[in-house]
C-alpha cells in the first residue's frame, strides 16, 4: 500500500469499513504517523452520529444505495473545515485573553467559570496494576459535549493508543489518539473532545489499537 492510499485510508477505518487484512497494515501506518491518529479522533463524533442512526433506523427500511467513490474525500473534506473552525476559535481565544489582561483583574473575574454552564473541571486517575499505565481525565462540559484533556504514562512503548469515551447506553467515541514512544515513562499529554457530556459518561478506557484495554477510569 502506498503513503498517500494509507492517508487516504483514514475515513475507511475510521468508520470500520476496512477488511481484517487492510486494517492491520493501516494501524501499522497509524503508530507512525500523527497526522493519521489526529484525523482518526475527528471521525469520533461521525462515527456516533452514524451509529446513532443505525440504532435509531428501524430494520425495515431499506438501506440507502452504497456511497460513491466521492465520500471519503467529502468526509475528509468536512474534517479540514472543522479544524479550521478550531483553529479560528483558538484565535477568538487568544484575543480574549488579551482583552481581559488589557482590562484587568475586575474584568476577569465577570469572565471567569469553566465550560458552557461555569460547572469546575471533573478529574479522574487510574492505574492499572496489570499494565502499569497511569492516566488521568479533566473533563469539562460544553454546549456541544466535553473537552477532554488526558495525561498518560506508559512505559511499555512502541505501541498506538485510543482514549475512548463510553456512555451509559454503551455508545462509544474516540477522544484522542497517540502514539507511546519505545520504553518512555514520561507523562504524554493529548487534548480531544467528546459529543457526550459529563452526566452521560459511564467511564473512559485507554486502549490499544488492537483492543486491549489498558487501564478504566470512571468519574464517579
Amino acid at each position: 500500500m502506498r503513503s498517500l492510499e494509507r492517508h487516504r485510508d483514514v475515513g475507511a477505518y475510521a468508520l470500520g469499513v476496512l477488511d481484517e487484512a487492510q486494517a492491520f497494515r493501516f494501524e501499522d501506518h497509524l503508530m507512525e504517523c500523527p497526522r493519521c491518529a489526529a484525523e482518526v479522533t475527528e471521525f469520533g463524533a461521525t462515527t456516533r452520529q452514524l451509529m446513532l442512526y443505525r440504532r435509531a433506523t428501524p430494520r425495515a427500511v431499506h438501506p440507502f444505495a452504497g456511497p460513491g467513490p466521492q465520500l471519503l474525500d467529502r468526509l475528509l473534506g468536512e474534517v479540514v473545515a472543522r479544524r479550521r473552525a478550531v483553529k479560528r476559535r483558538l484565535l477568538y481565544a487568544v484575543a480574549a485573553a488579551v482583552v481581559i489582561a488589557v482590562a484587568g483583574p475586575a474584568l476577569a473575574m465577570m469572565a471567569g467559570g469553566g465550560g458552557s454552564g461555569g460547572e469546575p473541571a471533573r478529574i479522574v486517575a487510574a492505574t492499572d496494576q496489570k499494565s502499569g499505565v497511569w492516566a488521568q481525565v479533566t473533563a469539562e462540559d460544553e454546549v456541544w459535549g466535553s473537552q477532554v484533556e488526558l495525561e498518560v504514562k506508559d512505559a511499555a512503548g512502541p505501541r498506538a493508543c485510543h482514549l475512548i469515551v463510553v456512555g451509559h447506553d454503551g455508545s462509544e467515541e474516540i477522544v484522542t489518539s497517540w502514539t507511546v514512544p519505545d520504553h518512555d515513562a514520561r507523562p504524554n499529554t493529548m487534548k480531544g473532545g467528546a459529543t457526550m457530556q459529563s452526566d452521560q459518561i459511564a467511564r473512559y478506557e485507554v486502549r490499544t489499537m488492537n483492543g486491549e484495554t489498558l487501564v478504566v477510569l470512571k468519574p464517579r
